[in-house]
């Protein structure tokens, strides 16, 4: 479980990256603990592993207010329902272009709020139709260095197929995520060899697919 706590200006962002090895997924958790409240979020959350997320959810005191999701997934269930049963309080968000069941609906440029922490939507289809990258604000009072939580759009190295599930190659080459700065942390929801983490600067330089020009890359993903 990879976890970091940072300082910026007047908050305080618990971090916290887990993995569940079957689906090969990582779900995260972020909340802010300069908030009286310290209201928190999962990200990508799987039924699986939503006893041992809420837990330490309960032993950080944490107070869990959104499961979100950056696309309907089809290798693992999510944990949002499961979530929800154990936490009545929690609402649970995706993209409306997924056409999947949520309690909140998020469309490109709206913003999810945990305490004064925000997560700005961006679409990113091609993966899947609705598929939407999670990035912390650009604003001087927000977190620095961005994080993307950019589902299976981008991996480490790769990326998600996008022969299924309404997925377009072309769409994909086109998402927006290689427009945020180099320095962006890359969070993706799979990943099959062991890493954790990596940058848009990484990725646009080492990345085997989504660093070649658009034809090879099309050529790549059929």
């Amino acid at each position: 479980m990879g976890s970091y706590s940072t300082n910026h200006g007047d908050h305080k962002l618990v971090f916290r990256q887990f993995f569940e090895k079957e689906s090969s997924t990582y779900t995260y958790l972020l909340a802010d603990a300069s908030h009286p409240q310290k209201p928190a979020l999962l990200i990508d959350p799987v039924d699986k592993t939503a006893d041992r997320d809420l837990a330490l959810v309960k032993e950080l005191g944490l107070k869990l207010i959104y499961a979100i999701n950056t696309h309907v997934h089809a290798d693992h269930v999510t944990g949002s329902g499961l979530i929800k049963t154990k936490f009545p309080g929690v609402k649970s968000i995706i993209s409306k272009a997924s056409n999947a069941k949520a309690d909140l609906f998020v469309e490109p440029g709206d913003k999810i709020y945990f305490g004064d922490i925000f997560l700005e939507v961006r679409a990113t289809p091609g993966h899947t139709l609705g598929c939407v990258t999670y990035v912390t604000g650009d604003e001087s009072n927000q977190l620095q260095p961005r994080m993307a939580f950019t589902g299976d759009a981008l991996l480490i190295r790769g990326c998600g197929r996008t022969d299924f599930q309404g997925g377009s190659s072309d769409k994909l080459y086109d998402s927006q995520i290689f427009t945020l700065p180099k320095d962006t942390l890359v969070y993706p929801a799979h990943d099959y060899k062991g890493f954790t983490v990596s940058t848009v600067g990484e990725e646009m330089l080492y990345n085997p697919r989504l660093s070649k020009d658009k034809e090879t890359f099309e050529n790549i993903m059929q």
